[in-house]
């Protein structure tokens, strides 16, 4: 018996993904500090007995250190997630690899599959990509790519539709 070599998938997805995750994700940051910031303010403002003076004359520190940190992962995540995320689709089989530090291969067999969708948000509109999902009897054997190119989401999805059909009806 051999044993088979688990090797990167092929593909990456869209570079147009990175600046839609880096967005989302200033988006995000942007929302945290100002909620943390309007926080601050409040507490700051109040002058509250029950919170320590220290505490008081720092509390600004909570939303800079916050506004540093998302600067920071808006910067590398998006471009991390780029260069981990990969997929591939064989003759048989649906290959995918996630995770920035701990990841993940996933290998979906064609003929499991169920359902095949694939779906544009807002964000996916404007960049022009959209997310792959592959579904199986099992939830553990479903699988999803985002950030694909959204003409190569939608013929990939209509491929393996067809594909899973066929060799449904050839199991029969």
């Amino acid at each position: 018996m051999t044993t088979a070599r688990l090797r990167p998938p092929e593909n990456r997805v869209s570079p147009r993904a990175v600046p839609m995750w880096t967005l989302g994700a200033a988006i995000g940051s942007a929302i945290g500090v100002a909620l943390l910031s309007g926080a601050a303010f409040g507490i700051g403002y109040a002058e509250w007995d029950w919170v320590p003076g220290p505490v008081l004359t720092n509390i600004w520190w909570a939303p800079g250190a916050f506004a540093l940190y998302a600067t920071a992962s808006t910067i590398i995540s998006p471009r991390w997630r780029y260069s981990v995320h990969r997929w591939e689709v064989t003759e048989d089989v649906i290959y995918t690899r996630t995770g920035w530090i701990n990841r993940q291969w996933q290998l979906v067999p064609i003929n499991r599959i169920q359902t095949v969708d694939h779906t544009q948000g807002w964000m996916e509109r404007l960049f022009k990509v959209a997310t792959l999902e592959v579904q199986t009897a099992s939830h553990a054997g479903s699988s999803t790519i985002e950030g694909l190119d959204a003409a190569d989401a939608q013929r990939i999805s209509e491929d393996l539709a067809a594909r899973a059909g066929q060799m449904r009806n050839d199991a029969t």
